[in-house]
């Protein structure tokens, strides 16, 4: 024993130094993944409001696609110019809408050019005039220009798209699309976020008749869904204490709130949003820890070689708690050479099913890169000259996502790369599934271009594609063409059989169209019964040909009712305007219904 005394204290004062040591570690550790977690929350926040922010902006522009595909009916111009509403229409409308999108509460509202109203959908009130009661009113009138706004009425807080109307070149009144926040507490609640919409307190006075019949101290509640138990926890609390803060972390809750504002950007209300921390990502202080622990065991080895062998296991009981640590991540984690996929945690196999291990993944792969889907705006193999992983660690300051086809299905995810060893060039790839969010997104751009009768393309639409389409014609010099067609006495047929029927003429005839289109041909509806084809590649030759076929299928069809349809056409003239194109087949087309109709007109030079 004596022979070995100075060893054994040598070996206590060792461990007595690796207790004391740990301890301060360990506290270091707590501290900083305290402060990982604190921007973790202060991220999550951050994007909470950007993307509420989002989504109110989405469905901004949705009800404003809906307020002028309706606005481009010539039928109702006309009926409104006339001051004669027809309320069945409007009525047919927003059920469709219903029935069709996911609008599943549109109000409408028609003005006259002096903010009089003439119709609204949910009342048979009208006559009155709301001039000097609505800013947004007088705006339009004003400037004659859509105005898209956050206002509350006397009935709720919800979204309004004004559209001014003209017949000709005069300003005959103005067409009110309406609608709520519930679509968008509902798609807060699919990314696990509940969520109260409330109308400042200012302006329950001006409530009437509350929808919801909902209030939290005097703030008016303006979504159905607005969930019970945060009513209540905001009422315990106190509502005020919740609508300057940038976020608090309450009741294991994360809660942000995101400021409502009004066509004059003066605040009118909030969106109150709570989302449980477990739902977050503490991706970076799993890594932090893992990094450390990392460097803690190589310290520990070499002392265990002076001490001990049996230290030895102590690694192995390191690696196992590393391992631990990244598979509780909710997110994908990937660990990644240059080249190729080194390692993956447990949740890869949730999207990953057919490999039972990564064994078996490295057999058929060599990267997880060998599943990323070509996308504009999405990280691909190889980028400006550098490969994935190159150009996510020297692009860190911008967000990243990546699109993925496995096992058939199609997935998002936003994407970040960081250094593990430098020494090794191994890097730590970091996916969470935003594929939610995305086909969210892509739903409404789908929607705003659409037209929601005949599902082909909307006014809208067609005027993005004639101009990228002239555009490229005049940089590649390529033919290309188009054409302009309506239905011959169709509002003979809404007279005659309803307007139902000409809806479904309507239907059939788009859809007659569109089977003897070519694979790259643009058909898009442009007015009620008036619709336009744009030909790439087809000169007047072709496109006369086409047009003929057009209108014989037409007119030989015969189903739902006999019809005939007259069609003008045009070719473009290198360097001419998108207008001036489309004057001569509209010219064109004028000319055709003016000697008989049914038939095919070439529109010439102006």
């Amino acid at each position: 024993m004596r022979k070995y005394y100075k060893f054994y204290v040598m070996a206590v004062a060792v461990l007595l130094l690796l207790v004391y040591a740990g301890s301060v570690y360990i506290d270091l550790l707590k501290n900083k993944k305290e402060n990982f977690e604190n921007e973790s929350y202060a991220i999550s926040a951050a994007d909470m409001q950007r993307s509420v922010a989002e989504m109110i902006l989405l469905k901004k522009k949705a009800t404003v696609a809906i307020a002028l595909s309706i606005a481009d009916n010539k039928s109702f111009v006309h009926d409104i110019a006339g001051k004669k509403i027809d309320t069945l229409n409007y009525e047919d409308l927003i059920s469709k809408f219903r029935e069709h999108t996911l609008y599943k509460n549109i109000w409408i509202q028609v003005f006259d050019k002096d903010a009089n109203a003439l119709y609204r959908s949910w009342s048979d009130k009208k006559g009155d005039n709301l001039f000097n009661l609505r800013k947004d009113l007088q705006k339009v009138i004003e400037t004659k220009k859509i105005v898209s706004s956050i206002n509350p009425g006397k009935h709720d807080l919800s979204i309004r798209a004004i559209i001014p109307l003209f017949e000709g070149k005069d300003f005959i009144g103005m067409l009110e699309v309406i609608s709520h926040f519930n679509s968008i507490s509902k798609s807060l609640k699919k990314s696990d976020t509940d969520s109260v919409v409330l109308l400042k307190k200012e302006y329950k006075e001006q409530l009437q008749y509350p929808a919801t019949k909902l209030f939290i101290d005097d703030y008016y509640v303006a979504n159905f869904d607005a969930p019970l138990a945060l009513r209540e926890y905001l009422k315990s609390k106190g509502v005020e204490n919740y609508l300057n803060s940038s976020y608090k972390v309450e009741n294991h809750n994360i809660i942000v709130s995101y400021e409502l504002k009004d066509v004059d950007y003066l605040p009118i209300g909030y969106i109150i949003m709570s989302k449980d921390i477990s739902n977050i990502s503490n991706t970076g202080a799993d890594f932090y820890i893992f990094k450390w622990i990392s460097y803690s065991i190589i310290i520990l080895m070499g002392i265990a070689i002076i001490i001990s062998s049996t230290l030895f296991y102590t690694k192995s009981r390191d690696k196992v708690f590393y391992e631990n640590i990244i598979n509780t991540s909710n997110n994908i984690i990937v660990i990644n050479d240059k080249n190729k996929t080194i390692n993956v945690n447990k949740t890869f196999f949730k999207y990953f099913k057919s490999f039972k291990n990564f064994e078996l993944f490295r057999k058929e792969h060599e990267c997880i890169s060998d599943f990323f889907v070509k996308e504009k705006g999405c990280i691909q193999k190889q980028l400006e000259g550098e490969s994935w992983i190159e150009y996510l660690l020297k692009h860190t300051d911008e967000n990243h996502k990546v699109k993925m086809k496995v096992d058939d299905k199609v997935y998002y995810f936003s994407i970040s790369a960081s250094v593990v060893q430098d020494d090794k060039d191994h890097f730590a790839v970091i996916m969470s599934d935003i594929t939610k969010q995305e086909n969210y997104k892509k739903e409404l751009e789908h929607l705003s271009v659409t037209d929601s009768l005949t599902g082909i393309g909307n006014r809208r639409f067609f005027q993005q594609k004639i101009e990228e389409e002239c555009a490229r014609s005049k940089r590649y010099k390529h033919m290309l063409s188009m054409i302009i067609f309506d239905i011959d006495h169709f509002k003979q047929v809404n007279d005659k059989y309803g307007h139902a029927v000409g809806d479904e003429v309507l239907i059939e005839y788009s859809r007659l169209i569109s089977s003897m289109l070519r694979e790259n041909d643009v058909f898009c509806r442009i007015g009620g019964e008036e619709f336009a084809v744009i030909l790439p590649h087809a000169n007047l030759e072709d496109s006369l040909k086409i047009a003929e076929k057009f209108r014989e299928s037409v007119e030989s069809s015969k189903k739902i009712i006999p019809i005939t349809m007259s069609f003008g056409l045009a070719e473009y003239i290198q360097g001419e305007s998108v207008d001036t194109i489309f004057k001569r087949a509209d010219k064109a087309l004028y000319d055709a219904k003016e000697s008989g109709r049914n038939k095919v007109v070439v529109g010439h030079v102006l």
